[in-house]
């Protein structure tokens, strides 16, 4: 018991143990920080190859992810014209369908809309109380407004299938002709001198 109390005091061994065993902990604590190190980039790496396993699942080879086509929603109509007596007129349609065209006005109320790829029939109504009209007789300025619903009643081509309807707003602003007078000429068949007539439609649209 003696030697071991020697032993226990001899300077040095027991700071010399003391250092051994918290080396031995350094090195413990290195060894896990480096293997939690490394699993964590294990599974990083296995997180990042299943999603790109998935995404190759999902898409057929060599098809990149793109969104799907719209195939309906909020269709506007505006057409144009500075002839009184034209049975066309220009015509874009913003929207669902975005393209240049023509409007040709048909009989009985109704319209074909003419497109490089088919063609739009539709049927408007004008609203009852809604036309309204006046006519400056010293500077023969004539106005007009009215509003009223159409039908998309179907198509040709690329539209065939077609369905949809809203409503619509006319405006039309032209100056009449006048007599040698001064005076404006009051006959029904003068032709207007100046003329902008422009309607704005805006509806819903289902395309095939």
């Amino acid at each position: 018991m003696t030697e071991t109390r020697k032993a226990d005091g001899v300077p040095g061994q027991h700071e010399g143990r003391r250092t051994m065993r918290q080396g031995t902990r350094a090195t413990v604590f290195i060894r896990r920080a480096a293997a939690g190190r490394r699993r964590a980039a294990m599974l990083a790496t296995t997180g990042l190859a299943a999603t790109a396993a998935v995404t190759a699942l999902a898409l057929p080879a060599g098809a990149s992810p793109v969104a799907a086509s719209a195939v309906g929603g909020t269709q506007h109509f505006q057409m144009m014209t500075t002839s009184p007596t034209a049975t066309k007129s220009s015509l874009i349609a913003y929207g669902a369908l975005t393209a240049p065209g023509t409007d040709r006005q048909n009989a009985n109320g109704t319209d074909t809309f003419i497109f490089s790829g088919g063609t739009i029939g539709l049927k408007h109504t004008p609203a009852k109380g809604q036309s309204k009209q006046s006519f400056n007789s010293k500077t023969c300025l004539l106005q007009i407004t009215g509003k009223g619903t159409y039908k998309l009643t179907g198509g040709t081509g690329k539209y065939k299938g077609v369905s949809g309807g809203g409503t619509y707003a006319l405006s039309i602003i032209g100056i009449g002709a006048k007599l040698k007078s001064g005076a404006c000429n009051p006959s029904q068949n003068a032709v207007p001198v100046a003329w902008h007539q422009e309607i704005n439609a805006v509806g819903k649209i289902k395309l095939p």
